[in-house]
């Protein structure tokens, strides 16, 4: 079991992963780029919302704080994916998953629901915003890295 109580997968990451939440700006955009950075290579990763939101500024500085870039993430919809075939949709809200459910009950995929708190929702200073972002990106990396079973290369 991981921090998080979740049993480890050590048969690695399926071929093609959807990360799905509400807005597409926030949750979504941090699991996908973190999955990207630890399997480079060997997953199709993609990443969606119910509804495009903007760019966020605060999800953008705490994953350049572990190096990684997710400053030209185009927000979109599920409805707006060119591509619908994948392995595995990972949702991260509970409007996220009632969504993927509808898309793909006709589909042969997968879909789990990982709950993760909305960090738009918390009020006061910057830091205390910026500490939620951060509590949300280090939880995705603990289960990513857990889920898929990652046997370490890029860290961050």
């Amino acid at each position: 079991m991981d921090p998080l109580g979740h049993k480890p997968d050590t048969s690695g990451p399926p071929g093609a992963i959807l990360f799905a939440c509400s807005m597409n700006a926030v949750r979504s955009p941090i699991a996908a780029a973190i999955m990207q950075h630890l399997f480079p290579g060997r997953v199709y990763v993609e990443s969606a919302g119910v509804r495009s939101g903007d760019v966020d500024g605060f999800a953008i500085s705490v994953m350049d704080e572990v190096g990684l870039d997710i400053s030209t993430h185009n927000p979109i919809s599920l409805d707006e994916l060119a591509d619908t075939s994948f392995d595995l949709v990972v949702t991260l809200s509970p409007e996220a998953h009632h969504k993927a459910l509808e898309l793909t009950r006709t589909m042969a995929v997968d879909v789990e629901y990982w709950p993760t708190m909305d960090p738009t929702i918390t009020s006061g200073s910057r830091e205390t915003m910026l500490d939620a972002y951060r509590t949300v990106r280090d939880q995705l990396m603990q289960r990513i890295k857990a889920r898929f079973g990652w046997q370490g290369g890029p860290n961050v």
